[in-house]
């Protein structure tokens, strides 16, 4: 309540901010006069990265920033609630009428100020929390993206050995089949796709029994797998290519982390080709034994006609020692061929070269195989030229290879047929060829791959005429091992063959023949 009127002797009343009642102030009051102590707020590079207190710190920031809002509003609407006191008992005191409007101006003004203030400090919080959970979204974000390239990495990484592992897998010439628990392939390569006729598709469940076509490598499947055996061998037979082939499986059963059967391993591996190998060994020895035995026992009974004195003149005599040494030298020619191919496989064969005509080699060739042909009444045709045809060559190796060529034309053709002799030169890559063709029996298609194989005979034509099968394999290691030449081969049956030779032309060229 304000005091009764006295005379100011000192002026008019003046409201002055410098002097002050001497009593505590409230305690909003004082918050706001201290908050001008406290440090400045960094609320540029302020950060807050400890997670696990990012609650607590929050929710003290918020406390704060509410209590000053709260108090500062508090004094606010003080100051202008005793601004508006003030004015409102300066209207019935005469003693306050002498206030000034400005001052009571300046009162509300400081007390929006103080609100704003308060108002400014709220939203540089609000914008501090929106940095700091910027911030750790920006960690988060960082951290995902990291963990998203190990991983794309890791990914990549087993792809790639996925792929290795694949094409490993793919260049196995042997058929690989797995299969799980319940007798589905669960994978496969190349081979295996082309053996069974299948593509392999890993998001298929396809049962084996659908697939292998034959019920014994299911039987063996499924003996390693509930027999626990950990390596089966078997040999069975598959149909392949329209023929019958034999393989030799290997399996093997591995077991999961529980010692469960999860899976069997089978590896087929195509061992027909040795088979036949083996099979012509066995073949060789019976022909050999054969060729053997027809010159030695020819050879004994002549030398016993001879010893018993049956030969009683000289004609007689002459013809005893010529059939004794027609047969010594068909022995000989034997026991060469085998020595001389096991000689050039193990390149231990002596070779002699220098340039030679083929012409001549072809014609001493020919002189040599006339009587055996004219006794079946077959012609022989040359058509070789005398000069340019030269090679380097080993001359008596190679008139083997003719001879051997001409006699087999001549043991497989029929009385009354014709065989022709042919050389020709190809310019342009400096080799020579020679033909030499037939109108005789013939090789059946299924034979002329392995026509020139070691011990191989065509047993279609047995008939026609006996051999060890070695004469055939002696050309082809002449020409193609000693020589680096090309053998080759056509044929009809019915209708004759034609084998050839192709050999590396000279350097220079030899002298002219006398």
């Amino acid at each position: 309540m304000l005091c009764a009127a006295r005379p100011n002797r000192q002026g008019p009343i003046r409201l002055s901010t410098s002097r002050q009642p001497q009593h505590r102030q409230p305690a909003g009051v004082a918050f706001s006069q201290r908050r001008t102590d406290l440090p400045p707020v960094n609320t540029v590079g302020m950060t807050i990265r400890q997670k696990q207190s990012d609650a607590t710190c929050n929710y003290s920031v918020k406390r704060m920033r509410n209590e000053q809002i709260k108090y500062g509003g508090l004094i606010a609407l003080g100051l202008i609630g005793a601004g508006l006191a003030v004015v409102s008992a300066g209207l019935s005191h005469p003693a306050a009428a002498a206030l000034p409007a400005a001052a009571m101006t300046s009162i509300a003004v400081a007390g929006l100020a103080m609100l704003a203030r308060a108002q400014q400090h709220s939203s540089r919080h609000q914008l501090t929390e929106r940095q700091n959970r910027t911030a750790a979204m920006n960690d988060k974000l960082s951290d995902a993206q990291r963990q998203l390239a190990d991983m794309k990495l890791k990914v990549q990484l087993i792809n790639r050995r996925k792929n290795s592992v694949e094409a490993i897998l793919n260049s196995i010439r042997d058929a690989v089949l797995v299969t799980d628990d319940r007798d589905r392939i669960i994978l496969a390569n190349r081979a295996a796709e082309r053996l069974f006729g299948f593509h392999f598709d890993p998001d298929a469940a396809v049962l084996a029994a659908e697939i292998l076509g034959t019920d014994a490598l299911l039987v063996l499947i499924q003996k390693s797998r509930t027999g626990r055996i950990a390596h089966v061998r078997h040999e069975i037979a598959l149909p392949q290519d329209g023929r019958e082939a034999i393989f030799d499986a290997v399996l093997s059963c591995t077991e999961d982390d529980a010692d469960h059967n999860s899976a069997v391993v089978a590896v087929l591996h195509d061992i027909t080709r040795e088979k036949e190998i083996a099979q012509m060994k066995n073949d060789f020895v019976s022909h050999v034994s054969h060729e053997l035995k027809t010159p030695l026992a020819s050879i004994n009974a002549y030398a016993e006609m001879l010893v018993d004195g049956e030969a009683q003149d000289a004609e007689t005599l002459a013809n005893f020692c010529g059939v004794i040494q027609s047969q010594a030298r068909r022995l000989t020619r034997l026991i060469e061929d085998i020595l001389n191919i096991s000689r050039i496989e193990s390149g231990l064969v002596k070779v002699q070269k220098a340039n030679h005509s083929m012409a001549l080699i072809i014609r001493d060739a020919v002189e040599m195989i006339k009587s055996y042909a004219h006794e079946k009444n077959i012609t022989l045709n040359t058509q070789a030229p005398i000069l340019y045809d030269q090679v380097y060559i080993d001359h008596d190796m190679l008139s083997q290879v003719i001879v051997n060529l001409l006699s087999n034309a001549v043991k497989y053709t029929p009385a009354g047929g014709t065989i022709t002799v042919r050389s020709e030169v190809n310019e342009s890559d400096n080799r020579i060829t020679v033909t030499i063709a037939d109108t005789g029996v013939g090789i059946p298609p299924e034979d002329l791959e392995h026509i020139f194989d070691k011990f191989y005979r065509v047993q279609a034509n047995n008939k026609c005429a006996k051999g060890t099968g070695l004469g055939l394999n002696l050309v082809k290691q002449i020409v193609e091992t000693v020589h680096g030449g090309q053998v080759f081969v056509t044929s009809t049956v019915g209708k004759g063959s034609t084998f050839g030779i192709e050999l590396p032309l000279a350097a220079e060229p030899a002298g002219l023949p006398a």
